[in-house]
């Protein structure tokens, strides 16, 4: 009877290896720490908050002062190069581009943590109300800048404009608004692939293989030369989404080797394509810093995932994780344009300290005004939807 007891207390895919008898002098091992990793997968992780607005930052500092574009002569942002009139800024901000890569790979943790349990429809709708109503609001303020203050960028076409309120016109050949949106391209497609997994039911064997899968898939895509099977893999993305899927079992389920060797090879595909990200876009900051500052942030969420972080608390972290969407969809283009017609009013780097800091502001009323209500209304509405098509298929 105990140890009946004690059986029902182990996750069932622990007790699925205890079926078997132990081949003689085989020291039996104890699922580590089950109950505390259950617990754990249930709670907030307010750390993940502080980083993502970490990110955030990174990449604004490196728009405003870091990247090739604003290091040419005569450039559109500051009229010459930007590491004469801040060298020690402009060294550190030039690293600022991996905030897009850690992005990536806390998306990976942060899907599969809020899609744990849920249906295809639940997963759709968390993502449409998510996305859209700062992405709307974003769309329409950089275009009123740009008309406004023409110069540094080209406004598009309305057309093009209108389209972009769809967030696929990457996927008809057609310019962002902002530069800053080809991510969400990247986040859309793996968005459609996880929604596969979703459909099936989440599982830590599902998603496991997804990442295998995948995985395979990015490294064939680029010798395959085959546009769709690219288009799908996106092997410029998929490693750092893996990597944060990994992170995540790790995080709900506990360690294991298996876990440990995807998030290696995660790590190995992505120094690779940290390297021809500098290469080729990039042009302003060396290998080993990127991959530097990449080892040490997944060291983190490592510490994140295994609990190392579960004491640290903090509403202002919430906040800080609130804005972060908003302050990376406006910065770019509106905040550079401000740079053009500010830069002879003010110490440079107090300039690019105040366009940061505005936008912070901009971008708490925008998740307080514009996204939460939006975001309300968009709920009931597709529950709505969703809710007439059940009773039309009945």
């Amino acid at each position: 009877m105990q140890d009946a007891q004690r059986r029902t207390s182990i996750p069932r895919r622990v007790l699925s290896g205890l079926h078997q008898p132990l081949p003689p002098g085989t020291v039996p091992v104890r699922p580590p720490r089950a109950a505390a990793v259950r617990d754990r997968a249930g709670r907030r992780l307010y750390a993940i908050d502080g980083i993502r607005l970490l990110a955030a930052l990174m990449v604004a500092v490196h728009h405003y002062a870091g990247t090739n574009r604003v290091d040419q002569p005569s450039n559109r942002v500051w009229d010459r190069p930007v590491s004469d009139i801040m060298p020690t800024v402009f060294r550190f901000a030039s690293y600022g581009w991996i905030g897009v890569e850690i992005f990536f790979v806390i998306s990976g943790f942060v899907i599969c943590m809020s899609c744990w349990g849920r249906s295809p429809r639940q997963f759709f709708v968390s993502r449409v109300i998510r996305l859209y109503p700062a992405y709307w609001f974003a769309v329409a303020f950089t275009t009123v800048v740009l008309t406004l203050l023409p110069g540094v960028w080209d406004r598009l076409r309305t057309r093009d404009v209108l389209l972009n309120v769809t967030m696929l016109q990457s996927g008809s050949g057609v310019m962002n608004v902002d530069g800053v949106y080809w991510t969400l391209w990247s986040e859309l497609r793996f968005y459609l692939l996880f929604l596969v997994v979703v459909w099936s039911g989440l599982t830590y064997r599902k998603v496991v293989v997804f990442c295998c899968v995948w995985g395979a898939a990015a490294m064939l895509a680029p010798i395959s030369k085959l546009p769709l099977l690219e288009l799908v893999a996106n092997p410029e993305g998929a490693w750092y989404f893996i990597a944060g899927l990994a992170l995540y079992l790790m995080h709900r389920f506990g360690q294991d080797l298996l876990l440990w060797g995807i998030l290696a090879m995660a790590w190995l595909m992505g120094q690779r394509e940290l390297g021809i990200r500098i290469d080729e876009v990039e042009h302003v900051s060396g290998w080993r810093g990127s991959v530097l500052i990449f080892t040490v942030f997944l060291l983190a969420m490592v510490a994140i995932a295994l609990g190392a972080t579960d004491r640290v608390r903090g509403r202002w972290l919430v906040t800080a994780g609130a804005l972060t969407y908003p302050l990376y969809l406006m910065h770019y283009a509106a905040g550079t344009t401000l740079i053009n017609r500010l830069r002879d009013t003010m110490d440079a780097r107090l300039l690019v300290v105040s366009v940061i800091a505005g936008f912070m502001l901009l971008s708490w009323l925008v998740h307080r005004y514009v996204e939460r209500p939006v975001a309300g209304l968009l709920k009931r509405g597709l529950d709505t939807s969703f809710a007439r098509l059940r009773n039309a298929g009945a």
